[in-house]
């Protein structure tokens, strides 16, 4: 098959400036071919520093195939000038970038974007502004709601788990650029622990502050969006000046979106997908979006093959991928006009785990799904893994209700899951199945292989003593040797039920309906292995705990505990609705 091949050496150019529309230069690295010519650019912009470039492999693999690589610093970030603000000035730069660097001397002036995680969420503001020489995308592990996916979480909880760490992170170098090393830094280090990727997470300690306002105050000469955040839990129209998916109708480029089952940001991959395909500017956008989902977790190295899986879980050979390959395919179609054959594809290639394969799919949800609810079951002790709770296809009939307390102080510990800076993935259930406030429904060994791929679901009736709380839930794969695989997780605030912009407090002790969304998986359980349920009220730190008070969750203080009540009955059918794939 046709493809760029690597041929040229390599020409740097440190620190070239590009002047926004505004007057504030900003810095980019350049990586091209020592060759006559002109070339098409491939452009990222970041605010991790733009050497990162290096780690990743860019500045190498595209330039010796004939692409310049552009790499900037975002506005206020290194070299470049500017006050930082996260995500709200990337959509015009992005623009002015793009323009700027079709006009270089050694540009053909077509122009691509690339890049992972903020990498990727500036591509998705970008897309919108419409740069006459944007050809195509292609993000990796990227947002593109960032109230309900960066922020806060789909359900309303606070990502407290790396907003508060990934806030220290990036400040270090504004610390740095304001000289506060010596004054600022030591008292934030105090909370922190050990770095374990991009990040140091806090201590328990510091995850443990109240108020949660308390981060905005110590940061507030760094990262004054914090206060911004917080002060803003509910959507509306702070958050909508950079969700991207209100503006699916001014895209008209194809984008390869990649993500992961065990990504943070898999929600966005999805929906930007699907709202692409329905709803782009043109029938070349609409026809041109893509969609990749693996294994993995959101950090992965794209230099080398990919890690074979996250957390637990080595899901073998076939779960590593090189990324920069599938890469070099959709600039070299777009951006050199090679016909490579990638734009008759599949729409879809996902990975699915249990059997651990490969597989092109054209449409999501499945066109084949059947949407199948596995109801809870318990005699009135679901509590802990050695609890009475079952979860069938069986409606329940008269069943007494599952009771547990939720205590603030006391909250279940996070243990994997689609998170960042701690440790995420998939690991053993067990530990936290054994707690008092965590129901277990478990099913039957399966008599055959069940395929689930496609949006969960948990459809929850319950009452609370509290105004306000949360609820969770955690599907999960028992194996025959008792190991509990997460697979898919999510929570909802009590007072976001209903709506995410008008929150509402409860009625104590009113039986409700709560709708928690476990966002996706692609599944097989294997015969012999069960399909397990957690239901609880806290996941902590992936999200910040609810103080059951009803108070503003940003300045609370005082915590009280909830009493829970989970029914399952001839009235109220609490279930997981599972997107089952026929065989």
């Amino acid at each position: 098959m046709s493809q760029s091949q690597p041929e040229y050496k390599i020409a740097v150019e440190k620190d070239v400036p590009a002047v926004m529309r505004d007057g504030t230069t900003l810095r980019s690295d350049i990586y091209r071919p020592d060759a006559e010519g002109r070339f098409p650019v491939l452009l990222l912009r970041l605010p991790y520093g733009k050497e990162l470039a290096e780690v990743f492999g860019d500045h190498e693999f595209f330039p010796s195939r004939g692409y310049v690589v552009v790499v900037q610093d975002t506005r206020g970030r290194w070299a470049s000038e500017g006050e930082f603000y996260p995500l709200v000035d990337e959509a015009q730069d992005g623009y002015d970038a793009v323009e700027w660097a079709a006009a270089l001397p050694y540009s053909n002036g077509r122009v691509g974007t690339q890049g992972q995680s903020y990498l990727g969420a500036t591509q998705y503001l970008l897309a919108p502004t419409r740069p006459p020489h944007l050809r195509c995308a292609f993000p990796v592990s990227a947002s593109s709601d960032f109230h309900r996916s960066w922020v806060y979480h789909t359900g309303g909880a606070f990502s407290l788990g790396w907003q508060i760490p990934y806030a220290i992170f990036l400040a270090r170098e504004t610390i740095d650029r304001k000289g506060l090393k010596e004054t600022l830094w030591p008292g934030i280090r105090a909370d922190l622990e050990r770095s374990i990727n991009f990040g140091n997470p806090l201590s328990a300690e510091g995850y443990a502050k109240l108020p949660l306002m308390e981060w905005a105050d110590r940061l507030e000469a760094v990262a004054p969006y914090l206060r911004d955040y917080l002060s803003h839990p509910d959507d509306g129209p702070y958050w909508w000046a950079v969700d991207v998916e209100r503006h699916h109708r001014n895209v008209n480029i194809p984008m390869f979106h990649v993500s992961s089952w065990y990504d943070i940001f898999l929600r966005d991959a999805i929906v930007h997908w699907n709202g692409l395909r329905s709803r782009a500017m043109s029938a070349e956008a609409r026809g041109g979006q893509k969609l990749l989902l693996g294994p993995w977790a959101h950090l992965f190295p794209y230099s080398t093959p990919t890690s074979g899986g996250t957390g637990d879980i080595d899901f073998g050979p076939a779960a590593m991928i090189e990324l920069h390959d599938l890469q070099l395919r959709w600039f070299d179609y777009w951006l050199k006009g090679i016909d490579n054959g990638i734009a008759e594809e599949a729409p879809i290639r996902l990975f699915v785990m249990g059997t651990n394969e490969w597989r092109d799919e054209y449409e999501w949800p499945l066109a084949r799904t059947r949407f199948t609810p596995f109801y809870l079951h318990s005699g009135g002790g679901a509590n802990r893994l050695d609890g009475d709770g079952t979860l069938g296809p069986a409606t329940p009939g008269e069943e007494p209700p599952d009771r547990f307390t939720y205590d603030p102080a006391d909250p279940v510990p996070t243990t994997g899951g689609n998170t960042l800076i701690l440790p995420v993935g998939a690991f053993d259930q067990r530990e936290v199945e054994q707690r008092s406030d965590v129901l277990v429904y478990t099913s039957e060994p399966l008599d055959a292989p069940m395929e689930v791929t496609g949006p969960i679901e948990v459809v929850l009736y319950a009452a609370s003593s509290a105004v306000d709380t949360d609820f969770t839930g955690k599907l999960v794969d028992v194996r025959p040797d008792g190991y509990a695989q997460n697979l898919a997780d999510g929570i909802v605030r009590a007072r976001y039920r209903d709506s995410g912009r008008h929150p509402e407090l409860l009625e104590p002790g009113v039986p409700t309906e709560f709708r928690i969304d476990l966002w996706s998986t692609s599944h097989v359980f294997a015969a012999g292995h069960r399909v397990r349920l957690e239901i609880s009220s806290s996941n902590f730190p992936r999200f910040d705990r609810n103080l059951n008070t009803g108070e503003d969750p940003a300045t609370g203080v005082r915590h009280v505990p909830a009493r829970q009540t989970v029914f399952h009955d001839g009235r109220y059918h609490s279930h997981v609705l599972l997107p089952v794939i026929p065989s």
